[in-house]
């Protein structure tokens, strides 16, 4: 059976390419993509600005399985599976052998990105999310979806939603702290809604009208709009005016602007958290003046985090059944587009004319 991907052959170029579907090896999975989101880091992809390039593009996937290697009864939960089950899979590999997962480190695996950054022709082809097939490695993690979350928000949990639980769960936030959130895009609306269920107190700052109306919806009690508080001196004195004067316990930066971190370390009170996972780029033009001093002086934790524990996609899917109902995750996703539209998807999202698009595979023109 024949199967498609879209694979990049420059900047801003993809081509839609047609392979063979491989059968099941012994411990992997094939499964049929039902729809892939466009997260950020793709749109950074196209735009050349990532390591990765003319590869399979795609990693927020939910599909169906198709056909099950030897040995394949089971997700990494326990819970039988069988053909045609809806499953999300872990989009990084866990190699168990090196240093980083030697010491338990598995979301920083130095093989984690093996496959999806490999060159479309090379087998085993279907590496990504914008095809019609994806292949789950025997070394990959992957999961049941719960039957009430559905494809849309399914789709994102191996990435964004996934980190947050992550980020959130080893933070050491606890019930009434403040955490100042920079950014209410995707990971920042995400973090606001596990930061409610926690019980903490939330702010969001951003310069987008629509994005803070969202982040009310998904449990912000408060929200700073940078084109009124125009200056991070104005900024601070409302965080602080809205705590009574306590100031932020946690500031996240899920912002993406090395500016960004420079103002958490400023927002961040004495003795407080900051929480570093905006800033992905290793470009030295992206680089930013701080006041080490701060750090010090005022006793900061600066945490930088990346991916998850792959465990942790389990309990976001467990996360999602409970409050998908709550909070409006199925709205952030408001345009599908066909495989062959996947051009176009990336330049509306890199525009943002559209909020978060959706690639489904098997859409009829």
């Amino acid at each position: 059976m024949k199967g498609k991907v879209a694979a990049m052959t420059g900047v801003r170029e993809i081509e839609i390419k047609e392979y063979e579907v491989p059968k099941a090896e012994k411990g992997s999975v094939i499964m049929e993509v039902i729809k892939s989101n466009i997260c950020g880091s793709d749109v950074h992809m196209w735009e050349g600005k990532h390591l990765f390039k003319n590869h399979v593009l795609g990693h927020e996937m939910v599909g169906r399985i198709t056909d099950l290697g030897e040995g394949v009864v089971t997700d990494y939960a326990g819970e039988e599976v069988n053909l045609g089950d809806r499953i999300v899979p872990v989009y990084y590999l866990t190699c168990q052998k090196c240093e980083a997962c030697l010491n338990g480190h598995f979301n920083i695996c130095t093989h984690g990105s093996d496959y999806q950054g490999q060159l479309a022709e090379k087998y085993p082809h279907f590496t990504g999310g914008f095809a019609t097939h994806y292949v789950v490695h025997s070394n990959q993690y992957f999961y049941k979806v719960p039957d009430n979350v559905p494809d849309n928000v399914a789709a994102g949990a191996n990435c964004g939603i996934s980190q947050m639980v992550y980020a959130m769960d080893i933070s050491g936030l606890k019930i009434n702290d403040t955490i100042v959130i920079q950014g209410a895009g995707g990971l920042g609306l995400f973090a606001a809604a596990i930061s409610n269920t926690m019980g903490a107190n939330v702010i969001v700052i951003d310069s987008v009208g629509s994005r803070l109306v969202d982040a009310k919806k998904f449990g912000a009690n408060h929200v700073i709009d940078m084109r009124e508080m125009d200056t991070v001196e104005k900024r601070i004195e409302e965080i602080k005016r809205l705590t009574n004067g306590k100031g932020a316990d946690f500031v996240l930066d899920v912002a993406g602007v090395p500016a960004a971190f420079d103002e958490a370390v400023r927002i961040a009170k004495i003795g407080g958290t900051i929480l570093e996972l905006g800033n992905v780029s290793i470009d030295e033009s992206q680089s930013v003046s701080i006041l080490p001093g701060l750090i010090t002086r005022k006793c900061l934790t600066v945490k930088g985090i990346l991916r998850y524990q792959p465990w942790y996609l389990h309990k976001t899917l467990q996360f999602l059944e409970k409050y998908n109902d709550k909070y409006p995750f199925n709205s952030l996703t408001d345009r599908t587009y066909s495989l062959n539209e996947s051009q176009l998807a990336l330049h509306k999202a890199a525009t943002k004319e559209v909020t978060r698009a959706i690639i489904e595979p098997n859409k009829e023109e």
